[in-house]
């Protein structure tokens, strides 16, 4: 079983486009733990283009009264985010080594030139009592580099294996993708994956054995508008409980 952890950036980005608290974040965090996921993701960047740090001081508050439904905390690891996830200690946090203006995550961790840094960061995060996460791309190379850091998990950044799907290149993507999944659970690392996956995408990538939870957010925002969260939810939960064992 993979576990679904939805991102909210999208819902708190329409409603900042107002102004107002409509459409109210927790409202909707609320709905879609009913329908069943298994978690809730948030990545508040620096410029709180979308979640803001009240929003994720508010989401942990509620997510008390769900002990089974986890809290990942994405974000670059500033001084801010380090304060934010001490104060809330989240279930987890999924470090990303965005800029400050970048519009979306697009890499993962240089893990070799960053090494001690990371290391750093990962020990404030486990001293919170967080399991700690690194967004990576699949590169087996800064992959067998993680267990340095003290990292409990990665993150696949799989930007490459959706635009890809279904291209000449697919097959070789794929099996990098595989290959990577497979080098980090042989180091006794965990692996979790996300960006750019929905409802198309997602059985394939979920042949890769032992993918521990998918963080999806912006995709499955669009497919509540077209099909509706219920619809949307128990197939995202149908495809994450039935992938090949």
């Amino acid at each position: 079983m993979t576990n679904l952890s939805v991102n909210l950036n999208k819902i708190a980005l329409i409603r900042n486009s107002r102004g107002n608290d409509f459409p109210n974040l927790i409202e909707f965090a609320k709905k879609f733990i009913e329908l069943g996921v298994n978690g809730i993701t948030v990545h508040p960047r620096q410029d709180e283009r979308h979640i803001k740090s009240r929003d994720v001081i508010d989401l942990a508050e509620l997510l008390k009264d769900y002990p089974d439904v986890e809290l990942n905390i994405e974000g670059y690891p500033s001084r801010d985010y380090i304060h934010l996830i001490e104060d809330i200690r989240p279930d987890q946090c999924t470090i990303v080594p965005d800029s400050i203006n970048q519009l979306t995550s697009d890499h993962g961790w240089d893990i070799k030139k960053e090494k001690v840094f990371i290391r750093e960061i990962v020990g404030l995060i486990k001293k919170a009592g967080c399991r700690a996460s690194i967004f990576v791309d699949p590169n087996i190379k800064q992959i067998k580099l993680v267990g340095e850091t003290g990292a409990d998990r990665i993150e696949l950044y799989t930007e490459s294996f959706a635009a890809l799907l279904g291209s000449p290149a697919s097959d070789k993507v794929f099996n990098r993708y595989k290959a990577s999944a497979e080098t980090a659970q042989e180091m006794g690392i965990g692996v979790n994956a996300g960006h750019d996956l929905n409802l198309r995408n997602l059985p394939k990538f979920l042949e890769i054995d032992g993918i521990l939870e998918v963080s999806i957010g912006h995709a499955l925002t669009i497919e509540c508008i077209e099909f509706g969260m219920k619809e949307v939810i128990t197939r995202y939960l149908g495809i994450c409980n039935n992938q090949k064992k």
